[in-house]
């Protein structure tokens, strides 16, 4: 009989997995609760993801502790959460949940930290389908703008940032609006 030796952890956390994987990654002050959906190919290894959501929190000026969810799935489960939530029919890259209104985000790094156990802030949950961020990726429509061709762990960390700054209360709705998120998008991915 044949030997098959077991995949490294690395090499686990890279490719598709039949259940649902759950963990914690432990940033500093950010907690970031990582779960993948079984059959959701991982392009990008969780602690990178979670670095991508500590930069926008940052960035943002978050309260510190904080924790964010973070779930790469499928275009099926963004496509019903689209539609309960949004009212969209179909799926799309990524979707955010705030827990905190955009007021609380002074939208600048705060330089004072608290001393002491402070309790955590839950700033939201992020959905993202890793399924149509490859799809995107694959097909040059990635970057938010439609037209960069790079990788889908290129795209993927874009969605993650994307979707952080949704959280802390970033949008693009409006022109102006929308280059200020595009432009910390590009710095914080840099």
């Amino acid at each position: 009989m044949p030997r098959v030796e077991a995949a490294s952890p690395r090499e686990r956390s890279l490719t598709e997995v039949s259940v649902d994987r759950r963990r914690s990654i432990y940033l500093e002050a950010v907690r970031v609760d990582l779960t993948t959906r079984a059959g959701a190919t991982v392009r990008v290894p969780g602690a990178e993801l979670a670095r991508c959501v500590q930069g926008a929190l940052r960035a943002s000026g978050a309260p510190e502790p904080a924790s964010v969810a973070l779930v790469l799935t499928d275009d099926e489960e963004l496509a019903d959460l689209n539609r309960e939530h949004m009212g969209v029919d179909g799926p799309t890259d990524v979707l955010s949940f705030p827990m905190l209104p955009p007021e609380a985000f002074p939208r600048r790094p705060t330089r004072s930290r608290r001393k002491g156990r402070a309790p955590r802030t839950h700033i939201g949950d992020i959905a993202i389908s890793v399924e149509r961020a490859a799809e995107q990726a694959e097909q040059g429509r990635g970057g938010q703008t439609g037209d960069v061709r790079w990788s889908a762990a290129d795209e993927l960390r874009l969605l993650v940032t994307h979707g952080t700054l949704h959280l802390c209360g970033w949008d693009h709705g409006e022109p102006v609006e929308e280059r200020a998120m595009r432009d910390l998008e590009q710095r914080l991915l840099a």
